[in-house]
């Protein structure tokens, strides 16, 4: 599946306390703030960037995803930590080593935030219980999400091949002479097949197989849920295009400005869609 570039903000509850989660482009990042709300006593985030093994950690995570991450500047943090007078906020350490994996912003979803690997790790300092709490209620909310995406993907999908016997009946009907062989009626289903996926894919079934010959199956079984609704429906108007007795290019052309027109309007409403609360 994939995700559209907007924020996906979602709420976990750990041991009573409301953690944000916030998902963007497969990545899932939590809320640090949240979190120390279920923390005893007075404790700050800058409070764990002191220790030396919370550092160590954080270093070798952004060299596992971080080809940008600044050794330099880390080296000469890592050295300071554990000296009374040592003290950086995630701002500052973004800021000298270029990290990724932990985010300090203001704004609607202001706060700091850790990619999901770290955000267990700081679990730990709020108590064993609540890491262990955290990564079951994080792995419930990924799990129904998978479901819902999951269903929605098979429905679509589901629709799109109803659509589909309806358009090759259209096929079969109105472009198939009587006299062909079943082989050269399988050519004529391929080519009119290769219209939608143009359309909608801009490049044919051969094509995608030539660009991907590790996977399996077909450019369809790797669709977004957005693309297998708008195949649907383009199918449903390639079969009255052909009723209507227009020529291949001449609905080529229309089926390709109707996908663009439709894939335009569900992404943008995908994106405010995920962005609500």
């Amino acid at each position: 599946m994939k995700r559209t570039n907007s924020a996906q903000k979602l709420t976990i509850d750990v041991l009573g306390t409301t953690v944000t989660v916030l998902s963007q482009r497969d990545e899932d990042y939590i809320s640090l703030t949240d979190m120390l709300k279920a923390k005893d006593g007075d404790f700050f985030i800058s409070d764990w960037l002191r220790n030396r093994n919370t550092v160590e950690f954080l270093g070798i995570w952004e060299r596992v995803h971080n080809p940008e991450f600044n050794y330099g500047e880390f080296a000469a943090i890592r050295n300071q930590t554990g000296l009374n007078s040592y003290k950086i906020s995630v701002k500052e350490w973004v800021a000298k080593t270029n990290a990724v994996g932990l985010r300090a912003s203001a704004g609607r979803y202001g706060g700091t935030y850790a990619h999901k690997d770290i955000a267990f790790e700081f679990g730990m300092w709020i108590s064993p219980e609540f890491k262990i709490y955290l990564i079951k209620e994080f792995q419930r909310l990924k799990e129904d999400e998978n479901r819902r995406l999951s269903l929605a993907w098979n429905l679509n999908r589901t629709l799109s091949r109803l659509n589909y016997r309806i358009h090759t009946d259209a096929v079969k009907e109105h472009l198939i002479p009587i006299a062909v062989t079943p082989s050269q009626a399988a050519i004529a289903y391929a080519n009119e097949a290769d219209i939608l996926n143009v359309a909608l894919f801009g490049r044919t079934a051969k094509q995608w197989r030539d660009a991907n010959p590790s996977l399996a199956g077909n450019m369809r079984d790797y669709a977004t849920i957005e693309q297998l609704l708008v195949l649907a429906n383009i199918e449903g108007m390639n079969a009255e295009l052909i009723h209507m007795g227009l020529e291949q290019g001449q609905r080529l052309k229309r089926l390709n400005a109707i996908a663009i027109r439709q894939m335009q309007v569900l992404t943008s409403a995908s994106a405010v869609k995920r962005l609500k609360p």
